[in-house]
C-alpha cells in the first residue's frame, strides 16, 4: 500500500513524523523545496508539548511517481487548483484522498478527484510550522483527536486503514455523519481561528478578554443557527456537544458559556491560528473557506451573521494592507446586544 501526505506544513510534518515513527512507509509531499530538503537530511522534528525527531522521506510534487493508494490531503484550500491537478495523475481507480483541510472542502476535492475517491476528516489539535523540517505541537497531547468518515457514511476498509495510520499519533473517531463533525469543526475554526487571525494573538489571549469572548460566542451561535437551518446534525467533539452547549438566546445564557469555552479550548491556549501564520508570511488565508462558509450559508437561508461578517472583512482587510494583525483590531468589532 502506497501512502502519502500532500501538504506537509505544520500539521503534515507532525503527522508524518508520528506515522514514520510507528513504522509506516509514507511519502511527505510539499512544494517548499527547502522544507523537503531539511526533512530528508535531518528528519522531521517535533517541538512544543511533545519533542522528538524521526527520519522521513520527503519529495516535491514534481518528484511524485507511480500511483498512491491513500493520500492524506492537507494543502491550504487556496492552492487546491494547483495541488489537486498535480495529484490527479498519481491516483488509480481505487485510490482514496482523505482531505483533512479546514472548512467544508469535500465538494471541491471530489469535483477534481472524483466523489468515489474522496473521504474527509477533521483535526482536533493545533500546530505551528517554525521552519524547514520543524513543527511545533501547541496542543495538549492528552486532548487531541481526528474524526474521519466517508461521504456516504459507510464504514469501509480504506477508512479503517486511514484510521490505523492516524492512530499512530492520537485517538481517531470513525464517523458515519461526516458533515455533522465537519460543521462542528467549522464552528471550532470560525470562533478561535477567526479571532486569532483578526487580532494577531493566541487562543489564550482570546479566552482572557471579555469582549473577544463575546465575539467568539456570537460566531458560535451564528454557526449553530445556520447548521440547524441546513438540517445538519452537529456531532460532539472531544466529548462536547457544542451545537447544544454553546447556543443561546439571552445574555444570561450567553454569559453562562465561559466554563465550557475554558474547558474545551483551555488545552490549546498556546495555539495561534494557521490563518494568522499565513498573514505573518504575507499569504492569503482560508477565511473564505471558514467564516466565509457561515456567511454564505447565512445568505442562502436568510439568516444574519454579523460577527462572522466582521471577521471576514477584517481578515481580508489585513490581506490587502488596510489593517495589521494586532489586538487593537478588537475595537473594530461591533458586538450585537443581547438582552
Amino acid at each position: 500500500m502506497r501512502v502519502a501526505i500532500m501538504g506537509v506544513g505544520s500539521l503534515g510534518t507532525i503527522i508524518g513524523a508520528y506515522a514514520a515513527k510507528a513504522g509506516f512507509e509514507i511519502d511527505l509531499i510539499d512544494a517548499n523545496a527547502e522544507h523537503v530538503k531539511a526533512l530528508n537530511e535531518k528528519g522531521a522534528t517535533v517541538i512544543g508539548t511533545v519533542e522528538f525527531n524521526h527520519p522521513v522521506r520527503a519529495i516535491t510534487p514534481e518528484e511524485m511517481e507511480g500511483t498512491y493508494d491513500l493520500v492524506f490531503y492537507i494543502v491550504k484550500q487556496t492552492y487546491n487548483d494547483v495541488a489537486l491537478k498535480q495529484l490527479l495523475p498519481h491516483l488509480g481507480p481505487e485510490s482514496a484522498v482523505l482531505t483533512l483541510q479546514n472548512g467544508v472542502p469535500e465538494p471541491e476535492v471530489a469535483a477534481i478527484v472524483g466523489e468515489k475517491r474522496t473521504m474527509g476528516g477533521t483535526v482536533g489539535w493545533g500546530a505551528t510550522w517554525t521552519g524547514p523540517g520543524v513543527s511545533e505541537l501547541t496542543s495538549d497531547p492528552n486532548n487531541m483527536s481526528f474524526e474521519i468518515g466517508e461521504l456516504n457514511g459507510k464504514i469501509t476498509d480504506r477508512l479503517m486503514k486511514a484510521r490505523d495510520i492516524l492512530e499512530s499519533m492520537c485517538h481517531v473517531e470513525v464517523m458515519e455523519n461526516l458533515m455533522g463533525i465537519r460543521w462542528t469543526k467549522l464552528l471550532v475554526n470560525a470562533t478561535f481561528s477567526g479571532m486569532s487571525a483578526c487580532l494577531g494573538c493566541t487562543f489564550g489571549d482570546i479566552l482572557d478578554n471579555p469582549k473577544a469572548m463575546d465575539c467568539v460566542k456570537h460566531i458560535a451561535n451564528e454557526t449553530i443557527k445556520l447548521g440547524k437551518a441546513a438540517n445538519i446534525k452537529m456531532e460532539p467533539m472531544h466529548g462536547f456537544d457544542l451545537g447544544g452547549l454553546l447556543s443561546f438566546e439571552t445574555r444570561a445564557e450567553m454569559d453562562s458559556k465561559d466554563p465550557i469555552y475554558n474547558k474545551m479550548w483551555g488545552p490549546h491556549r498556546k495555539l495561534k491560528a494557521s490563518m494568522l501564520q499565513d498573514l505573518e508570511k504575507g499569504r492569503k488565508t482560508e477565511i473564505g473557506a471558514i467564516n466565509g462558509v457561515v456567511c454564505d450559508f447565512g445568505d442562502k437561508y436568510g439568516i444574519e451573521t454579523p460577527v462572522n461578517d466582521q471577521v471576514v472583512e477584517i481578515v481580508r482587510g489585513i490581506e490587502t494592507g488596510k489593517y495589521n494583525y494586532v489586538f487593537d483590531n478588537l475595537d473594530l468589532f461591533k458586538v450585537p446586544e443581547v438582552k
